[in-house]
């Protein structure tokens, strides 16, 4: 039984992280599928540019809880003594987590797209030592002010977790989460790190006004 609620836990983990929030509130909003708009990115910062503040606002919020929330379920069922009794117990929040993440990018609701992962994996971070996380969001908002690039401060801060989680004395495990985190992060972010290297990343606060998603994104469904 164990094996089995092991098993149902990663799948709504991933069903969880793949519930595509802002695609449907974009559409619920504005009537438009937001694939098609800005960076073809489903997730808080393409909304905020196409939609609005607050649209990519509330959709941060929830595809944070999106992966918080698997992730502290499994934290809670490790205190079972059914699943204390297993050999690396301690690693059902790990794929809980890296189901989150990888739902969150390669949503089975959108024909596996969707967004980059780093509010997901935030809350994952939250989740799995929670001032690990508020480390991790706090470096981010120290290199988005800084830098004024949402990818950039996103990459780099996802790089510092591990190093914040081995600090904390967390299991390996975790440290190894976050490596794996930090390279799927970076790779999803692959397209705006080739737009960073040619200087046309746009910084935050700038408006979107081409409309048509690059010919690299459409064409590989990264977003």
């Amino acid at each position: 039984m164990s094996v089995f609620l092991m098993l149902l836990l990663v799948a709504c983990s991933y069903i969880m992280g793949s519930i595509p929030t802002g695609y449907w509130l974009s559409k619920a909003l504005k009537g438009i599928d937001i694939r098609n708009y800005g960076s073809g990115s489903t997730g808080a910062t393409n909304v905020w540019r196409c939609v609005g503040k607050w649209p990519g606002i509330g959709v941060f919020f929830i595809d944070l809880a999106k992966g918080l929330i698997p992730v502290r379920v499994a934290i809670a069922l490790i205190l079972i003594p059914d699943f204390a009794a297993m050999d690396r117990y301690h690693l059902l929040p790990v794929l809980a987590a890296l189901a989150a993440l990888i739902g969150h990018s390669k949503s089975i609701f959108l024909n596996f797209q969707g967004g980059k992962s780093a509010a997901t994996g935030l809350g994952t971070l939250l989740a799995l030592k929670p001032i690990v996380g508020a480390s991790t969001f706090a470096t981010w908002l120290i290199l988005l002010f800084v830098f004024r690039i949402v990818s950039l401060a996103s990459i780099i801060a996802t790089g510092f977790c591990g190093i914040y989680m081995a600090l904390a004395k967390m299991p390996a495990s975790y440290i190894v989460y976050c490596i794996l985190g930090f390279a799927y992060v970076t790779y999803r972010h692959k397209a705006n790190i080739e737009r960073m290297l040619n200087g046309s990343e746009p910084r935050i606060g700038k408006k979107v006004t081409d409309l048509t998603r690059l010919p690299d994104e459409a064409q590989d469904g990264s977003s």
